[in-house]
């Protein structure tokens, strides 16, 4: 049991996506301000995540990424590429007001911090070159239970009804075409 473990920089990359989301069984669930190509170490070589995303739904895992900005001409391209939109089981949605960062893994081990899904903050960059990002690894279920339930409503649009941006806000919940 870890309960709270405190990380931060490469660490972060280490634990959440080589040791989290890579033995992923069941879902992946991503919140992120920002989406931008992120490269991701597969044996000696670097790949983008979405490779990595494309084979887990192969393996039935879930995944859902709530961002906010547009994702960048990179990763789209890779987005194109991995043929992600014809994926059952890879659904992403767009909410202007989301900028928490977190990442659900399985439904029992969480992810709360500062890095975007990014290269510079989730992904391989260099140690000298990667933003300073700090977060906590967790298996607690008070917390999994709140964060998982801001997740849902805003997934679900709970949240789209009273929301103060919707006259700019043209496609509540836009998905990527």
């Amino acid at each position: 049991m870890m309960d709270v473990q405190y990380l931060e920089n490469e660490d972060i990359y280490k634990s959440v996506i080589l040791n989290g989301i890579f033995g992923a069984k069941e879902s992946v669930w991503i919140a992120t301000a920002n989406v931008k190509d992120l490269q991701i170490e597969e044996g000696r070589k670097y790949i983008s995540i979405l490779k990595l995303f494309r084979d887990l739904c192969g393996r039935g895992v879930e995944l859902r990424i709530l961002h906010s900005g547009i994702p960048s001409e990179a990763y789209l391209r890779d987005f194109k590429k991995y043929e992600l939109r014809k994926e059952e089981n890879f659904v992403m949605r767009r909410c202007l007001r989301v900028h928490f960062k977190c990442v659900l893994i399985d439904g029992n081990k969480l992810f709360i911090g500062s890095p975007n899904l990014t290269g510079a903050g989730l992904g391989a960059k260099g140690k000298n070159r990667r933003n300073f990002e700090i977060g906590i690894l967790t298996d607690s279920d008070e917390l999994i239970k709140n964060v998982r339930s801001l997740f849902l409503r805003i997934w679900d649009g709970e949240v789209c009804s009273k929301c103060g941006r919707r006259r700019i806000c043209y496609v509540p919940l836009e998905e990527p075409a």
